[in-house]
């Protein structure tokens, strides 16, 4: 097994449908600029109350990605 070395950034994904999706959001929008992700961890949850129902989510997740 080689050994690797990760960095990490935290980024926010939202959606307007589920968690998983704005986690989805979250995810493709890193890999435009990100080579070699790895792994993500979810940080926070939150979302915007509109009216009676949840107006859109908000996922704060850590991405990890493998440095060459």
């Amino acid at each position: 097994m080689s050994d690797h070395v990760y960095q990490s950034a935290e980024i926010t994904g939202s959606s307007s449908e589920s968690i998983t999706e704005a986690i989805a959001n979250a995810v493709k929008r890193a890999s435009a600029s990100m080579p070699n992700l790895n792994w993500f961890e979810v940080q926070n949850v939150r979302g915007v109350i509109d009216g009676d129902r949840v107006g859109y989510y908000q996922v704060t997740v850590k991405i990890g990605y493998r440095l060459d």
